[in-house]
């Protein structure tokens, strides 16, 4: 199941990258790079922290031909692709899910802590979003919206749980790939999001000084 919902991932996030890199004028050469790195950043920063050497896409050069084509194919179609707004949003909902799956059972393998597994499961989910908005010069929108790192938090954490219960592996997947979508996709409809800190220096010094 993972395996072909990562393939589906991936590809989305590409498609993804190309369109933010189309919306900051780049050239194909751009369009490819934001493409790949959106798609496969969050395994590369992952492994490099894990120590998980080779970094997995060097061992699958199809994921490379995967990205960047899905990547440079979507200069084609984005004509249309506003009118599939909200199949990327389930697309990028499930690409989230998946990475945070695959994340945690990197670190599982690996031998390391539940705290550090989180974290692997997270990175992997998120930071290929990041990567990307920061090439294009714009906040990280994950960070600043509806629930995104929070939902991959709240997977890692119940499929650990699961696995510590000794439930079946296949249903601790399904279950946890079930619970992380239904969760983004009711932030996306309700606009649920964590409490948000706004920090004004004048503001802060004039309300210490009532």
């Amino acid at each position: 199941m993972l395996s072909l919902a990562y393939l589906i991932a991936i590809t989305a996030e590409a498609m993804t990258g190309a369109l933010a890199a189309g919306r900051r004028n780049m050239d194909l050469f751009g369009v490819s790079l934001v493409a790949f790195i959106t798609a496969l950043g969050g395994g590369t920063v992952r492994d490099i922290l894990l120590g998980n050497f080779p970094v997995n896409w060097t061992q699958h050069p199809q994921y490379i031909y995967l990205t960047i084509g899905a990547g440079l194919c979507t200069i084609f179609i984005a004509k249309i692709v506003h009118k599939l707004q909200q199949l990327f949003l389930v697309l990028d909902a499930i690409g989230l899910i998946t990475f945070t799956l695959i994340g945690c059972n990197v670190g599982l393998t690996l031998g390391y802590e539940p705290a550090v597994v989180v974290i692997a499961g997270i990175i992997t989910g998120i930071f290929g979003g990041i990567l990307r908005d920061v090439l294009c010069n714009r906040p990280p929108e994950i960070l600043h919206r509806e629930l995104y790192a929070s939902v991959a938090l709240v997977v890692a954490l119940m499929y650990l749980q699961m696995r510590k219960l000794g439930i079946n592996e296949d249903t601790t997947l399904l279950a946890s790939f079930s619970v992380g979508l239904l969760l983004r996709m009711s932030a996306l409809k309700w606009q649920w999001q964590l409490p948000i800190f706004t920090y004004t220096p004048e503001r802060w010094q004039d309300d210490n000084n009532v």
